[in-house]
């Protein structure tokens, strides 16, 4: 990667692209990265919810975990994630969390198993840009002999979003249109050769390209070409995010936080929490069966003015009863949104919370998320 001027700050691949194209660049996880373009983010956020946006993620970690065979490579990496890593099939991709002793959650991320038989012992990583240094050293110093990391510091990653994005896709790599929600592939787009999973993080429908540096740019420009797709930034990006419920690390989910505070115990298969093996497991296990203290849940705000992180979350009866975690305007809902933590006797959908913004107390009702619907692709049943 490329460093740019502002502070030594690190560029993607795509850098040049996004000054040419306008964007407003900003220090982001060690990475230059846009912002948002002229049209302005609501504008951007609208245009990915209607059609199919563009983003640059380039500044996520990307790596292999490499050994004999699928299932010890799988057993490797169990013993730091709660989640079914053997039992994953080829061609497909997971969510899930790196833990801590405490059960707590050092990064979210990403794992792919190959569709090729030839790649079984290699499982594909994307991580978060502010925590990859600490994932690796976390994985790296827990592999037993026969399993390696191998980190990638020569590809891009770029994320295609929207209702309209397999229809894009399509003219560039037909083969993405076999993929379902959480398929990964290798494949050609434009005879450059990729591997594309279908994800993303904005509750649409979408890809994600993971591809070498040097043809990131040839990619970025084909699908800009198409009227259809237009650029996003990183305000849009976290405004789509938001809506539809989903986490940012550093935010919403940290060292302390375990998956059933923050509302993601479907990263937890029945096998894992029966054999209990994974870090933190007492810990976690006992709040699935006895409860937690604090509990993650969504917010919507009377009014328009928007509550953010940090901003103290109140009972009723004036009581702080926890804190907000993100928060902004959502467009597509046309209200304030906020997530955050509150005891559990506060988490039930429609009660009554008061956010302080400020000094000001601004009504709130907790509320089911998504906040918007997630339309994820899911194969017809044949």
């Amino acid at each position: 990667m490329a460093t740019s001027d502002n502070d030594n700050l690190l560029e993607t691949p795509l850098a040049d692209l996004h000054k040419e194209l306008g964007a407003r660049m900003v220090p982001f996880a060690g990475y230059s990265m846009p912002v948002q373009y002229p049209s302005g983010i609501i504008a951007e956020h609208t245009h990915t919810r209607e059609s199919a946006g563009l983003f640059d993620v380039s500044h996520m970690g990307q790596a292999f975990l490499v050994g004999p065979d699928h299932e010890t490579t799988a057993k490797a990496l169990e013993k730091l994630v709660p989640s079914e890593i053997q039992g994953l099939k080829n061609g497909r991709q997971r969510y899930t969390v790196l833990l801590n002793e405490e059960g707590g959650i050092i990064d979210d991320l990403m794992v792919s198993r190959s569709v090729s038989a030839d790649d079984d012992g290699r499982l594909f990583l994307v991580v978060n840009a502010a925590r990859k240094d600490v994932d690796y050293e976390v994985i790296a110093r827990n592999l037993p002999d026969n399993v390696r990391l191998e980190v990638i510091e020569d590809r891009a990653l770029i994320a295609l979003q929207g209702p309209k994005a397999a229809e894009v896709m399509a003219a560039h790599a037909p083969k993405a249109a076999d993929l379902a929600f959480m398929g990964a592939s290798s494949l050609e787009f434009d005879g450059i050769d990729c591997h594309v999973s279908r994800s993303g993080y904005t509750g649409e429908d979408g890809y994600e390209i993971s591809v070498k540096a040097g043809a990131a740019e040839a990619i970025a420009r084909a699908l800009l070409a198409d009227d259809r797709v237009k650029p996003i930034g990183l305000g849009a990006r976290d405004s789509l995010r938001l809506e539809s419920g989903l986490c940012l690390y550093g935010h919403d989910l940290d060292e302390t936080t375990s998956p059933v505070e923050g509302a993601i115990t479907f990263v937890l298969q029945k096998r894992r929490r029966e054999a209990g093996d994974f870090p933190g497991a007492n810990r976690i296990l006992s709040e699935l069966s006895g409860g937690t203290k604090r509990i993650r849940v969504g917010m919507k705000l009377e009014g328009r003015a928007p509550a953010r992180e940090g901003a103290e979350i109140r009972n009723a009866k004036g009581e702080t009863v926890g804190t907000v975690t993100s928060g902004g305007f959502a467009p597509t809902v046309g209200a304030p949104i906020a997530m955050g933590y509150v005891a559990p006797e506060f988490a039930k959908v429609g009660t009554d919370l008061v956010l302080v913004v400020r000094g000001r107390e601004l009504p709130a009702k907790v509320v089911d998320m998504p906040f918007v619907e997630q339309r994820y692709y899911r194969k017809p049943k044949s």
